[in-house]
Parts: C-alpha cells; sequence; structure tokens
C-alpha cells in the first residue's frame, strides 16, 4: 500500500506536472476528512504521511495512533473526492500559471474539435496540452480549418474560470502581425527597427509603419528581407494577406502620401480645423488609391490619424473645395481622428508653412482666420504666415517660395513633408498594389 501510494504520486507529477508536495497535501487533507466522519468531529486528529516510504501516520488527542484501514466506505468515498478536486484545482493551477507567461504572445497549436462557431485549439506540442478557444469573432474571414490542421494563435486572454482555465485565441488581432514580425525581423527583435504604427482588416491588408532607430539601417528593407524572404514567411502564415510597409514621418502630408502607395498623389490639403485631409489624384490613380470598397483609404485614415477624402482636381473644382475659403467640412464628420502631432497650413504649391496651428476654436494663430477656413495660400515669394498682432511675438521667419520651374521633386519632401502637384511619390514600399472601384 505504501508503495502504490508513492507510484500513484510520481505518476500524477510526470503526467500533470503538479508538485509531489502539493499531491501529498491534497491526499492529507482527503484522509484526514475521512479520520474525522469515521472517529467523530470533535476529535482533535493529527494525519501525515511520510514522503520516503509512503507511510500514513495518523494520532488522536490523546497521542493514540488510530488504524485507517478500516474507514468504511461512506469515509473512503468521500476521500476519493477530495483527492480528485485538490487534484483538478492543482492541474488548473499549473496551467494557468504557464500559459498565463503567454498572454499576448503567439503559440502554436492543432485544431481538435469544432464546437458551433468556435474551434478548439489544443496549445503546445505535446498531446496532452491545453486546450484554448478560438470564437467566431476572433477568426479571419474566409480561413478554412479542418480538425488535425495546424494554427498559430495569438493569446488574447487567460483567465480562471472555475474549476478550469479558459484559454481566448484570436487570429485577427492586430498584434498577431507584431509578434510576427518581432519574430522574423531580428531588428525588430533587437530594438534597432520600431512599428510605430499598425493597423489590420484581418483577411485583406495590414498597414505597417516603421522606423529606424540606427540611421545605417533601412527599415523598410530590414522587413522585406533579401528577394522578400521575410515578409513571404508572414504572409504564408495569414494565408497571403496583403502587407504594405511604409517609412514612418512625423510630417502628416509624407505619412498620408506613403499610406496610399502605390497610388501617385498630386497634392495634399491639410485642414486642422476640423482633421480632414484632401488628396488629389489622377483619374487613373482614383480607384487605386481607394482601394477594393474603400480599404486602402480606410486603412490609411486610421494610420495617419487623419479623414482622409480622395477625388481628382476636376471633381474638387465642381465642388468648390479649391477655392479660396473652402473647406470639405461639409462631406462628412470626421471618421478617424487620432494623435496628429503639430498641424500645418498649406500654401498653394502644397509645401508646409510651419506656425498655422489654430490656438482655439474659432480663432487662428496668426491672423484670426474663422475655424473653418481652409488652409492659408500665398503666391510666390510672399509668405504664408500672416501679420501678428501687436502683442504676439514675432513669428519665425518662413522662406519665400521659389519659383514653379525651380520645385524638383524632391524639394517637397525637404520642406518638411509637403506633396507639390509636380512632386515625385515619398519612399513608400509595400508587397502589393491594389484593385477595386473607385468609391468617395
Amino acid at each position: 500500500m505504501n508503495g502504490e501510494l508513492l507510484r500513484i504520486v510520481d505518476t500524477l507529477h510526470r503526467d500533470k506536472d503538479i508538485d509531489k508536495e502539493v499531491l501529498f497535501e491534497a491526499i492529507e487533507s482527503a484522509l484526514l476528512s475521512a479520520a474525522r466522519k469515521k472517529f467523530g468531529e470533535e476529535n482533535a486528529l493529527t494525519l501525515r504521511i511520510d514522503r520516503s516510504t509512503g507511510m500514513v501516520l495518523s494520532y488522536d488527542a490523546e497521542g493514540n495512533e488510530l488504524q485507517l484501514q478500516d474507514l468504511g466506505r461512506i469515509a473512503a468515498q468521500t476521500a476519493k473526492q477530495v483527492i480528485l478536486q485538490k487534484i483538478r484545482e492543482a492541474e488548473r493551477d499549473v496551467i494557468f500559471t504557464e500559459y498565463d507567461r503567454y498572454q499576448k504572445q503567439i503559440v502554436p497549436g492543432q485544431v481538435v474539435r469544432i464546437e458551433g462557431t468556435t474551434m478548439v485549439v489544443r496549445l503546445g506540442t505535446r498531446d496532452r496540452g491545453p486546450e484554448g478557444h478560438l470564437p467566431k469573432h476572433e477568426q479571419v474571414r474566409g480561413e478554412q480549418y479542418r480538425v488535425g490542421d495546424q494554427a498559430l494563435c495569438y493569446v488574447v486572454e487567460v483567465r480562471k474560470n472555475g474549476p478550469k482555465v479558459r484559454i481566448i485565441l484570436s487570429r485577427s488581432h492586430p498584434d498577431l502581425i507584431k509578434r510576427l514580425f518581432e519574430r522574423e525581423v531580428p531588428e525588430i527583435a533587437e530594438g534597432m527597427v520600431e512599428i510605430r504604427k499598425l493597423v489590420r482588416e484581418a483577411g485583406y491588408k495590414t498597414k505597417v509603419a516603421v522606423t529606424s532607430l540606427d540611421p545605417k539601417i533601412d527599415p523598410v528593407g530590414a522587413c522585406i528581407g533579401m528577394r522578400g524572404a521575410r515578409i513571404k514567411t508572414i504572409i504564408d502564415e495569414l494565408g497571403g494577406e496583403r502587407i504594405d510597409i511604409i517609412p514612418f514621418s512625423d510630417q502628416p502630408e509624407t505619412l498620408i502620401m506613403n499610406a496610399l502607395k502605390p497610388a501617385e498623389i498630386n497634392r495634399i490639403d491639410l485642414f486642422p480645423q476640423n482633421g480632414k485631409a484632401l488628396v488629389i489624384v489622377d483619374e487613373d490613380q482614383l480607384s487605386l488609391a481607394i482601394g477594393k470598397k474603400g480599404a486602402n483609404v480606410r486603412l490609411a485614415a486610421k494610420l495617419c490619424g487623419w479623414d482622409i477624402d480622395i477625388m481628382t482636381e476636376e471633381e474638387a473644382k465642381q465642388k468648390g473645395l479649391l477655392e479660396e475659403g473652402a473647406s470639405p467640412e461639409a462631406e462628412g464628420e470626421v471618421s478617424y481622428v487620432e494623435d496628429r502631432g503639430d498641424a500645418a497650413s498649406v500654401t498653394e504649391s502644397g509645401r508646409l508653412a510651419s506656425g498655422a496651428l489654430p490656438t482655439a476654436p474659432g480663432e487662428d494663430a496668426e491672423g484670426g482666420a474663422p475655424a473653418g477656413a481652409a488652409p492659408a495660400r500665398t503666391a510666390p515669394g510672399q509668405s504664408a504666415v500672416g501679420t501678428p498682432s501687436p502683442t504676439a511675438p514675432p513669428p519665425m521667419p518662413v522662406a519665400p517660395l521659389p519659383p514653379a520651374d525651380a520645385a524638383g521633386p524632391g524639394a517637397a519632401g525637404d520642406a518638411g513633408g509637403g506633396a507639390s502637384p509636380a512632386a515625385s511619390p515619398g519612399p513608400g514600399s509595400g508587397t502589393g498594389a491594389d484593385d477595386g472601384g473607385r468609391g468617395t
């Protein structure tokens, strides 16, 4: 009996990874509860199991040794129930401790069954590993899994649910992409390249804005890898989902231009008063900039934090948006407004003029222009900064605009990220081009 008890404890320790001391304490508690039912609850009993021999020693209040061989059927059943309960609780604590470390991380698994719309995935590489649940709203539309398929999942939450541990998984979470980049790109894992912003429409496209802390490292090239090897591994893991990698910029115009790649942008007008950006493109670039069902411009708006309106120059003129004092405010409410940093007005050539951030509703920082007014426009050679009030501090000097024939493709970027009609697109990079119909 004593040797058999030790073998049972050792087997449970190996199979369920439960500490032996926890198992011994559970058995002691169960036997003590059974002994009290046999000899009476009023008796002060003590019980201990020798850890080396497995011998059970029990004494009453007077120090007399008790014989536990004849506890009876009811007491034995009570001991069995207590032992099983303690083992389940110990197993739950082991699983929770193990997988609580993996919250917000990715873990491999295998689909073991499908319960309604929820997939049950056995995590880890062991045959008796814990099971995680992948609910419908965390799945990617279009992905089909069968029992036995391998699935790499993102651990959203690990929580205790009664005697069990419930692990919630996801395949559509944006941080799944971030963890895949950390795994495949050593520069990101080591902190030399940083993912500044990431937006995703699971199953269709993801846009990632990256920056390098080391001037010698190209952040976009590091993420793509030699001949696209790194990004291809990530795309294959996502079932062919498109990923656009662009360089991050603190200048909103440059970031918007990069985010709308591969479309070529002619002009960008910013309206900081209502968080809108008017983007002018050629007719043949309109559907490319908008993307399939508007997904490209929608992701770009989320990434940049500006509500983006894309149209041709003819459409903008018909709506009066290119006239003096025009504003796209009447076009609709702001859909995506996040942190935008320092705002700036845009001159007629599309360059940025610093110092045009409104300081209060209905009043411009320099000239007191109404809140709904369009960005200040100036002719070549004139400053975009208004005349300061007598009590205002002197404005920062602004370099006059060069003649139209002197502005080259790099002039707008050097001026702080503005895009002129003749400027070439920024250095954005992506893995695929959008296709789709035009929209508004």
